[in-house]
């Protein structure tokens, strides 16, 4: 019999929603900006499948959520647009952390 449940594992440093998730070429998963506690964010944290673990990572340029964060063919994030009609974009490069 084949159970199907969720599973809990480490929780991210900070609470937030609107954000972006990205899978990077190496597994790891770079969540991006979002909306939290004190309005909008430019916070990023990495997530670590391997250890359940999360750190944080370099902030973005800008504060932003209910963008789209899209993973190159370089391993590069390009982080476009978000809340407010935001025509800015950035790079993020996991290699650096910034």
């Amino acid at each position: 019999m084949l159970l199907l449940e969720w599973l809990n594992t480490g929780s991210m440093n900070y609470a937030r929603y609107m954000h972006t998730a990205s899978v990077l070429t190496d597994g790891k998963v770079l969540v991006a900006a979002g909306y939290g506690d004190s309005g909008y964010m430019n916070s990023a944290e990495l997530y670590d499948p391997s250890t359940g673990s999360w750190t944080i990572t370099g902030n973005l340029n800008n504060v932003r959520s209910s963008h789209t964060a899209s993973v190159l063919a370089d391993g590069k994030v390009l982080v476009a647009g978000g809340a407010g009609s935001m025509n800015r974009a950035e790079l993020y490069d996991p290699s650096t952390g910034i």
